[in-house]
C-alpha cells in the first residue's frame, strides 16, 4: 500500500498571521496544522486545495473561557439594570427558575452562533442553573455544540445553599448535593474526552462559595480529579463576596478555596478582581488560571482584574464574555478589545499591547484548559483559525492589520476553521436559518418573562 495522507489546504499568503515565519501561509491536512510557509516560498509537499488569503488576517481560533448561554434569553432587562451583582442575581434568579428545555436549546443555540461569528473556536460553558426539569440541561448543550462544530468544555455548574441555607439563590434554582455529584459522575463519564485534539470536555463547576457547601466544593474537587477534568467557579468578583466569605467563614474567598484543596494547576477561576498583593503572588506561584471578563466587571461596576500582575506572578490569564445578561453580547473579538481598553487604563499604555490581549485570548485560554494543541498557529496543532477581513470603512487607513482588530474594532470573523473544518464561511454558519433563531429567541425570551411575571 503507498503512503497515506489527508487533504493538504494551504492558506495562503494572508494579509497578515499571527505566527512567525508563516509569511505566505499555513497548510492544514485534516484536523492538523502541518507545515508554515515563510514569505515568498510555496509549499513542501503537493497541495489538494488553495484558500486565497489575501484580504484576510489569520488568528488562531479564539477561546472564550467563562458564559452563561441560558442567560441570552435576559438581555438588557431593565428589572437588572443598575444594580451591582448580588441585587442584579437577585433580580434574575426568579426569572431564570422558569426557563425550560426548549428555551435553553435556544439560548444556547445563540450563544454558540454569536461566538462563533466573533472569530471563537473554543468555548466554556458554566452552567449552573438546574431548576425543576431541566436536569438534563448540560446534555441540550452538547447537542448544540455537536450540531454547530464548535470545541468545547462544558461546565456542570452547582448551587446548594439557597436563602434559608445562608445562601444568595432562591430555593427554586438550587439542587440537593447528591444529585449534582450523580449527575457530575454521569457527564464526565459519557462526554468527557481526555485524548489529544479532544472536541468536548467536562469540567465540575460549583457556582460560587455563596451558593454551594465546603463540602460539595471538595468533593466536586475529589471527583474532577479522579476523571482528569478541571475544576472552575467564580471567585473574588465583588466586595460583597469578600464581606460575605469574612461573615461566614471567617476568611477571605482564596484562603477559603484553599482550605478546600483549590488554590491549585487544574483551576481556573473567573473574574478574580479582588485580589490583594500575597494573593497575587499565592495565585501565580499555584500557576492557577483567571478569565478577565472586563465588560460584565463595567456593566456590574464589580472593579478591574489586576490580569497583567496576576501574569507576571506566573498566573495563567484568559479572557471570558461572560454572561449575556451581564455584558449582554456573547462576541469575542470584541471582548478582548475590552480588555485592551481596561488594562491599558490602569496598567499604562507603554505596559501592555494588542499582542498580550490576543495572546490571553488564544494560547491563555487554551493554558487555563490545559491543552496544548489549540491556541497558537504552530505545526502539529489543532486547525483551528479565525480569519478577519479588515476592507470595510472601520478599518480604511490602518497601517498594522492585526492591531487594528482591537484598535478600529472588528466585530465579526469572515471565516473560521475548527479541526479543519470550515464552520464560519462569508461570516456565515451554513445551513443556518439565522431569521429563524432569532424569532424563536425573541419569542422564547417574551414568554420566559411573561411565565415569571405570573408566577410572581
Amino acid at each position: 500500500m503507498g503512503d497515506e495522507r489527508g487533504i493538504r489546504t494551504w492558506i495562503k499568503e494572508p494579509l497578515a498571521i499571527l505566527a512567525s515565519e508563516a509569511g505566505s501561509g499555513i497548510v492544514v491536512e485534516d484536523d492538523r496544522i502541518v507545515e508554515h510557509v515563510p514569505s515568498g516560498k510555496s509549499p513542501s509537499a503537493p497541495i489538494d486545495a488553495v484558500f486565497d488569503a489575501r484580504n484576510h488576517v489569520v488568528l488562531p481560533g479564539l477561546i472564550n473561557t467563562h458564559h452563561h448561554f441560558f442567560q441570552t434569553l435576559t438581555r438588557a432587562s431593565p428589572r437588572a439594570q443598575n444594580k451591582s451583582l448580588f441585587p442584579w442575581l437577585r433580580s434574575l434568579y426568579p426569572v431564570w427558575a422558569h426557563i425550560t428545555p426548549e428555551w435553553l436549546a435556544i439560548a444556547t443555540r445563540v450563544a454558540l452562533v454569536e461566538l462563533l461569528k466573533s472569530g471563537c473556536s473554543t468555548v466554556v460553558e458554566h452552567h449552573y442553573l438546574f431548576p425543576e426539569g431541566l436536569d438534563a440541561a448540560i446534555d441540550i448543550e452538547v447537542e448544540a455544540v455537536r450540531e454547530l462544530g464548535l470545541r468545547a468544555v462544558l461546565t456542570r455548574g452547582s448551587m446548594s445553599l439557597s436563602e434559608k441555607d445562608g445562601g444568595l439563590p432562591p430555593h427554586t434554582v438550587v439542587q440537593a448535593e447528591d444529585c449534582i455529584l450523580a449527575d457530575s459522575e454521569r457527564l464526565l463519564n459519557r462526554y468527557h474526552a481526555t485524548h489529544d485534539g479532544a472536541m468536548l470536555q467536562i469540567a465540575l463547576a460549583p457556582c460560587s462559595p455563596f451558593s454551594v457547601t465546603a463540602g460539595l466544593m471538595c468533593e466536586s474537587a475529589e471527583l474532577a480529579r479522579r476523571h482528569n477534568a478541571r475544576l472552575h467557579t467564580h471567585l473574588s468578583e465583588t466586595n460583597d463576596e469578600i464581606e460575605y466569605c469574612l461573615q461566614h467563614f471567617g476568611r477571605r474567598p482564596l484562603d477559603y478555596i484553599e482550605s478546600l484543596g483549590w488554590l491549585a494547576d487544574d483551576v481556573w477561576v473567573a473574574h478574580g478582581i479582588h485580589f490583594n498583593d500575597e494573593e497575587i503572588a499565592r495565585i501565580g506561584a499555584a500557576r492557577m488560571g483567571i478569565t478577565h471578563c472586563p465588560s460584565s466587571n463595567m456593566v456590574l461596576a464589580s472593579g478591574c482584574c489586576r490580569a497583567l500582575e496576576l501574569e507576571m506572578a506566573g498566573a495563567l490569564i484568559s479572557i471570558g464574555v461572560d454572561g449575556s445578561a451581564s455584558n449582554d453580547m456573547s462576541n469575542l473579538i470584541v471582548e478582548a478589545r475590552q480588555a485592551f481598553l481596561l488594562q491599558r487604563l490602569h496598567e499604562g499604555a507603554e505596559n501592555i499591547g494588542y499582542r498580550d490581549i490576543l495572546r490571553w485570548a488564544t494560547e491563555g485560554g487554551a493554558r487555563c484548559l490545559g491543552r496544548t494543541e489549540i491556541g497558537s498557529l504552530i505545526p502539529g496543532n489543532q486547525a483551528d483559525l479565525a480569519m478577519f477581513r479588515v476592507d470595510d470603512l472601520a478599518f480604511a487607513g490602518a497601517e498594522d492589520p492585526i492591531a487594528a482588530l482591537l484598535l478600529c474594532g472588528s466585530h465579526y470573523a469572515d471565516r473560521v476553521m475548527i479541526a479543519g473544518e470550515w464552520r464560519l464561511i462569508d461570516g456565515e454558519v451554513p445551513g443556518l436559518d439565522m431569521a429563524n433563531l432569532i424569532s424563536e429567541q425573541r419569542v422564547a425570551s417574551r414568554m420566559l418573562f411573561s411565565k415569571a411575571n405570573w408566577a410572581s
